[in-house]
């Protein structure tokens, strides 16, 4: 939405806002679209074992045994993706705040010099860096937020509404 935001500004208000809910409705289907086929894939794959085909059979059982295998790893994927994320709000919340900007402006000074010291993956290796240290941070205020949480609430899974 930023990206698109960013790209729009020349139009018009009502051109902007048009725009902006199409690519809201375009995420929004493509996201739920993906999430829905991983939820279905091991669903698919069991109605592929019990083909005919052995070709079907095959696809079908290789399904059945690769899916858990990618859900337990999208959980920790995500898990990072989250940490290194909100992380990075929270450091670009900090400078823009000047509150511990000194934080950010470490982390973005450390990567930087660890990126010219490697030459040509410099810029791989500025941004890795940064990101980790995002991670880090999220991980940090995370852990801070946990032990919170789980000083007033003895059972905070029990605060979950299905």
């Amino acid at each position: 939405m930023a990206i698109a935001l960013a790209s729009l500004d020349h139009l018009t208000l009502a051109t902007t806002a048009f725009a902006l809910v199409a690519v809201a409705l375009a995420i929004t289907a493509g996201v739920y679209g993906v999430v829905a086929l991983i939820v279905k894939l091991d669903d698919i794959g069991l109605h592929l074992a019990e083909r005919s085909s052995p070709v079907s059979r095959k696809i079908g059982d290789a399904l059945v045994h690769f899916v858990p295998k990618m859900l337990s790893a999208l959980s920790g994927i995500g898990t990072a993706a989250m940490l290194w994320v909100g992380g990075g709000i929270l450091l670009h919340g900090l400078e823009e705040l000047h509150i511990l900007d000194f934080i950010p402006h470490a982390l973005h000074d450390w990567s930087a010099h660890a990126g010219e010291a490697v030459g040509l993956m410099g810029p791989v290796v500025e941004w890795l860096l940064y990101a980790l240290g995002s991670a880090v941070a999220g991980l940090i205020v995370g852990g801070i937020i946990v032990l919170i949480v789980r000083r007033f609430v003895k059972h905070p899974e029990e605060l979950i509404v299905d």
